[in-house]
């Protein structure tokens, strides 16, 4: 399976940890104070900030935010054509990898010592930019691989494979990661869950919006299995065989909205009783392979999913298998192998898919790679090139801002019992906040990189993260490791450790500027700490508890009264219609709307803190308010175009809203924005007493 970049850039609730484990490590890049320092001259693409010249007085504030502020931005900024969407944290992460650009360059054209850090970022980057090896060796690399797929011929030596390839990171069927226990999140367990389907979602198998998709997709699946040397005929047959296959594997799916819950992530039990509920498929003989001691303990949630899978164990021919083996390792390989298969793999993926014109540049595609296998790595040098030491000072001193904020507003809450509330400040008083970049780096010793093949070092880099991730079963939980890099421009929390965390790259405008008025930074930045605080309590955060355990802390009537009111929140956004006669999830983005609605609330809070603190920034900025100018630059924040394919997968599959209804969704549930404003009772922006919905 190979859909890639499907992930969106925003604002995400993270409950599973992340690849990435900390640590002491000699090799590793560190500061050098004999180092030049980045060079700023090589960031070529502009900051977005709030400016009033790309106002449209035409659209009142009143009646559509998102338009009063980003339409005229919007209409002049259309989706480049190696993009499927393009704002706010796009133009961010062009920033970021200019700046990793430069680095990974200066890592490959150094002389650095074999076996350091800088020298495996070199082979990675080197061997990727190589394209006249990668044409001369076809699909040589991967031949060992599929000779295995063509000789599986009964269901042991299925299984076999599944387990073999599993240990090296290749699973297809399910994903299996270590991850705190949802119930003893001191300590971490083994995670199965489902998987092996090729599209974005259950739906793009059975809805009749999607036939146009699946029809490409199974032309896809034979366009790859006749690249690999399969007759054409045959191909087109063993295609539709394979898109049968995950017919059947989609069947027996949840989808996105069910696997919000995390109830229906979690199912502990032992080796043994898993073993007799798929007796065509071995748990213990699994983790006796990957070497995990599971056998005691370990998650296997949807199990009428592994149900099926060990049905089509038993019943689906050895020919269908090798087909749809053959296929996603392919697949899955594609951009480490010759154009032909990764340029077919764009042109349904990306073209058809999602709507992105043209293929990134190769610079990117392999940047892509190197963040893929050493993310860390770079993010190490990252930091030490343009992370100041002061950003993570101001940032320090808004999280506590907002903290004091979000506190007065749990012990103020009407609908809140008293013994709820006790159990909402301590987990308010146990949030762990995380800026910039870790505290320990990891070790990347052990990986063995090289200069000869890009295909092999990432088969190596991705079996060397995978061991490094499984190696963590059975121990306690490193609260010091990040589940995202330095350079990602993104923020998450995480509930099983009750904590936010925000990368270097997020903090710049028009998220974050030290020498911005108040009202940029806390309608920016500071609203995104909030978003993240309130992940803590949102439909799925508020089921763990201050210490991170999956348990209940609420009374059954306080439930009752929170669920009244995200309901509410559902409805709303089940009202936006996105494309015609496509409307967004409610249910499925109700985390994220959530964070949005409790987050821009408490951030508003703590600007009022803020001014009362120090009157004299109190001031107007271009003929607008501190108010005014903290709703404007969450819409700048908001400011987003997207390809109608990107849009359409979204729809389906990401649990955030699109970016127009998050820039006006928040703000018109709240008061203070009509009173910024001098909106009326009737205008759109303003919501009737009775539809307007308020949690925290």
């Amino acid at each position: 399976m190979n859909v890639r970049n499907l992930v969106p850039l925003g604002l995400t609730i993270a409950i599973a940890a992340s690849l990435a484990a900390c640590g002491k490590n000699e090799t590793a890049p560190a500061a050098d104070a004999a180092k030049p320092a980045f060079d700023q001259s090589q960031i070529k693409t502009a900051l977005i900030s709030l400016n009033s010249a790309d106002l449209d007085p035409s659209i009142a504030a009143c009646t559509d935010l998102n338009g009063f502020v980003n339409s005229k931005w919007l209409k002049a900024n259309p989706v480049p054509g190696d993009q499927t969407t393009w704002g706010s944290f796009e133009i961010l992460r062009e920033r970021s990898l200019e700046v990793q650009h430069a680095l990974v360059q200066q890592a490959a054209a150094s002389q650095a010592k074999a076996g350091s850090v800088e020298a495996k970022i070199g082979d990675i980057w080197k061997t990727g930019n190589d394209e006249a090896k990668i044409e001369a060796a076809g699909l040589t690399p991967l031949q060992p691989t599929l000779d295995k797929i063509g000789a599986l011929n009964d269901t042991a030596a299925i299984t076999q494979y599944l387990r073999d390839s599993q240990a090296q990171g290749q699973g297809v069927l399910f994903s299996l990661f270590a991850n705190a226990d949802y119930k003893d999140s001191a300590n971490v367990i083994a995670y199965v869950g489902q998987g092996g389907l090729g599209l974005p979602e259950k739906g793009y198998y059975f809805d009749d919006a999607q036939a146009r998709i699946r029809d490409a997709y199974v032309a896809y699946i034979a366009q790859v299995l006749t690249l690999s040397g399969v007759d054409a005929a045959q191909a087109a047959e063993q295609a539709k065989a394979v898109m049968a296959f995950e017919t059947r594997l989609a069947k027996a799916s949840m989808s996105r909205i069910e696997m919000r819950d995390p109830a229906k992530r979690y199912n502990p039990l032992s080796a043994a009783d898993a073993d007799k509920l798929t007796p065509n498929f071995s748990w213990t003989a699994l983790f006796d392979t990957l070497k995990v001691p599971a056998a005691q303990k370990f998650s296997l949630a949807q199990p009428g999913f592994f149900s099926e899978m060990d049905k089509m164990l038993a019943d689906v021919p050895a020919a269908t298998w090798q087909s749809y083996l053959r296929f996603h390792t392919i697949d899955d390989a594609s951009p480490y192998l010759s154009s032909q298969f990764e340029k077919a793999n764009f042109e349904f993926y990306g073209k058809t898919l999602r709507g992105q014109q043209e293929m990134q540049p190769r610079w990117k595609r392999v940047l892509e790679s190197v963040n893929g296998g050493m993310g860390e790595a770079l993010g190490q040098l990252y930091v030490d090139a343009v992370f100041p030491a002061e950003s993570k000072e101001a940032m320090q001193h808004l999280v506590q801002n907002l903290s004091v904020a979000l506190k007065a507003r749990l012990e103020q809450l009407p609908w809140m019992g008293e013994e709820t509330r006790k159990k909402a400040l301590e987990k308010w008083a146990s949030f762990t906040p995380k800026i910039g970049y870790p505290d320990k780096w990891r070790e990347w010793t052990g990986l063995q990189t090289n200069g000869d093949s890009y295909l092999g070092n990432m088969q190596a880099a991705r079996a060397f993260n995978y061991r490094y991730m499984l190696d963590k079963v059975g121990k306690p939980v490193d609260k010091t490791e990040w589940g995202m890099t330095p350079q990602t421009v993104n923020a998450y929390y995480n509930a099983t450790k009750n904590e936010i965390v925000f990368p270097a790259a997020i903090l710049q405008a028009p998220f974050f500027d030290a020498k911005a008025d108040p009202a940029l930074n806390y309608g920016g930045i500071g609203a995104v700490i909030g978003h993240e605080m309130m992940h803590g309590y949102d439909d799925s955060g508020s089921q763990f508890a201050a210490n991170g355990n999956f348990d209940n802390w609420w009374t059954d009537s306080d439930r009752k009264a929170f669920t009244e009111r995200t309901d509410q929140l559902v409805a709303q956004f089940d009202g936006y219609e996105s494309v015609p006669g496509v409307f967004v999830k409610g249910k499925l983005t109700l985390g994220e709307n959530i964070g949005d609605l409790g987050g821009l609330t408490v951030a508003y809070d703590a600007l009022q803190m803020a001014l009362k603190e120090n009157p004299k920034a109190n001031v107007e900025v271009d003929g607008h308010s501190q108010d005014q100018r903290f709703f404007m630059n969450w819409a700048t924040v908001w400011r987003r175009n997207f390809t109608d394919g990107e849009l359409r997968v979204r729809l389906n599959t990401d649990p955030h809203a699109p970016a127009n209804f998050r820039a006006n969704g928040a703000p018109s549930n709240m008061p203070s924005y009509a009173a910024a404003f001098q909106c009326k009772a009737g205008d759109a922006m303003v919501r009737a007493d009775d539809k307007r919905v308020v949690i925290w």
